[in-house]
């Protein structure tokens, strides 16, 4: 898949066991409604239950061309075939990731000011991240909310490689944070309103003009 997708589900493990979920589930419920890159986050959960779900969820994106984002875990990344990791700040070293998946693996950088997207384009990244563009209660960040104007610096300085907003994004805002640079809009808890995650995640897909 040559395109960047506009929606990035993320599949947090504890949002989804709070909604009745499992992590695989969520991410087929993502995928039949269009989703096309996911990312499964299952901090403090047991590294044999987490290759499991990677594993299913890579089954599950494969047949559809979809991507499949491991958070943090490079080791699971690569026993599950997933296309690549994504890491925070204090994560492993991104040239150590890169090195360990190989040149053609997706490695994004969580990044929240612009110091430290001003390093992360220096190293061999494939996205940077940026956020939270708006507050958000999913995931205490420890960061204020950054807005819009640190969405278009961030895509004015990263070349071509793609740019994801994480962080409070609803789909009334999307739209905005696209038209602000973002190559994509990362979604957590916004991709559960309504109780139908596919039939939510169709809604972004139309409204973003694409998954």
């Amino acid at each position: 898949m040559s395109v960047w997708s506009r929606l990035y589900a993320i599949v947090d493990a504890g949002v989804a066991a709070r909604a009745g979920w499992t992590p695989p589930d969520l991410a087929r419920a993502y995928l039949d409604g269009g989703a096309r890159l996911v990312q499964l986050r299952a901090w403090g959960v047991d590294a044999a239950t987490q290759l499991g779900w990677c594993q299913e969820i890579v089954r599950l994106a494969a047949p559809l061309g979809a991507r499949v984002i491991v958070n943090d875990r490079c080791d699971l990344a690569l026993m599950a075939g997933a296309d690549g990791v994504h890491l925070g700040q204090h994560d492993l070293p991104i040239e150590a990731a890169r090195r360990l998946l190989g040149s053609t693996a997706l490695i994004g950088v969580s990044t929240h000011n612009a110091q430290q997207v001003d390093a992360a384009v220096r190293q061999p990244v494939s996205y940077l991240a940026i956020g939270p563009v708006y507050d958000t209660r999913t995931k205490d960040t420890g960061h204020a909310a950054v807005g819009l104007e640190a969405v278009r610096r961030t895509s004015a300085v990263v070349g071509t490689r793609p740019v994801v907003a994480i962080g409070g994004i609803t789909l009334a805002t999307a739209p905005d944070v696209i038209a602000a640079g973002a190559a994509s809009v990362a979604l957590i808890a916004d991709l559960l309103v309504g109780g139908d995650p596919a039939c939510r995640v169709r809604e972004y897909v139309d409204a973003l003009g694409g998954s």
